[in-house]
């Protein structure tokens, strides 16, 4: 519709936490800033297990292929109880969320999966991880956690990154089957 995502999505957005989100990755990652070409920026929102999360993430593409430069997380939990913990599972549930987003895909022969446990997909490479910044938004006073919610988010957040630094549209994972990952 040739609107701004970011824009969009806070117009379209009523819940307090859900545009508190979107504002701070909004700020954080200074959405909206010139890009060079071949470089561009995506962002996500879900809420997940009642945790209301926002990503941005930033590519380049390269002759070597897509990298993924950064990324940034808010995640409203109300209350952090251990913010090292807290960093570290945001991280790890964003690296973990691309390495599938660019990788994973489960196969079937004979009414089975192929797969029979998550070694069989590869994950993200130590070269490919991207920086990645976190905010809690504390807002709260319960305390509403953190494990999962920064998954989802990743892979839409990637694809509307590539789309914006390559103008193509990739609708379905692995996205490797459609780019390739420097």
């Amino acid at each position: 519709a040739g609107a701004d995502p970011l824009a969009e999505r806070l117009a379209l957005c009523t819940d307090p936490d859900a545009r508190a989100c979107l504002r701070a990755v909004g700020e954080m990652s200074g959405w909206g800033r010139a890009m060079a070409p071949g470089q561009g920026m995506g962002v996500a929102y879900v809420s997940s297990f009642g945790v209301p999360v926002a990503e941005v993430v930033q590519v380049r593409d390269t002759d070597a292929g897509i990298v993924i430069e950064d990324v940034w997380v808010a995640a409203e939990v109300g209350r952090v109880v251990d913010p090292v913990n807290f960093e570290n599972n945001v991280q790890g549930g964003v690296a973990w969320g691309l390495g599938h987003a660019m990788n994973a895909e489960i196969t079937y022969a004979g009414g089975m999966a192929e797969q029979t446990n998550f070694h069989a997909h590869a994950g993200m490479r130590l070269h490919q991880c991207p920086r990645i910044h976190v905010r809690a938004l504390e807002n709260g006073d319960r305390v509403r956690g953190i494990g999962e919610p920064p998954v989802p988010p990743a892979a839409p957040a990637l694809a509307n990154a590539i789309f914006a630094a390559t103008g193509q549209r990739i609708r379905e994972m692995p996205f490797a089957r459609h780019v390739r990952f420097a």
